[in-house]
């Protein structure tokens, strides 16, 4: 179920206008008139994008008599930056090793008359 989560979260995030959606989002609540604003699509569209961040878990969205406003739920990008974090340090060992190994054979071809 984790990694349904993941999944959702990684394929709602490949999308430049989602992405911009969230980053709005971080600066605090908006209504999807107030999201739909600086882009050029309709706020239809905007919507669909809504719902998959919705369904993603990375917004919820309430009712407050007209007001319907939007909000970032950050725990789901917490656990694809927890993910991505795992892999950092993966590849951060693997270069450690390739640099001591550059600088072992660089070492030997110093050495040699």
């Amino acid at each position: 179920m984790a990694d349904d989560r993941l999944t959702d979260t990684f394929a709602a995030l490949a999308d430049p206008t989602r992405r911009a959606i969230l980053a709005r989002l971080a600066t605090g609540e908006a209504t999807v008139n107030e999201l739909a604003a600086p882009f050029d699509i309709s706020v239809q569209a905007i919507s669909k994008h809504l719902k998959v961040l919705e369904r993603a878990g990375l917004i919820t969205r309430s009712r407050d008599a007209q007001w319907r406003p939007c909000r970032l739920e950050p725990a789901p990008l917490a656990s694809a930056s927890e993910w991505i974090d795992r892999y950092r340090e993966v590849w951060r060992d693997r270069m450690d090793r390739l640099d001591q190994e550059i600088r072992r054979i660089r070492d030997q071809k110093g050495a040699r008359p």
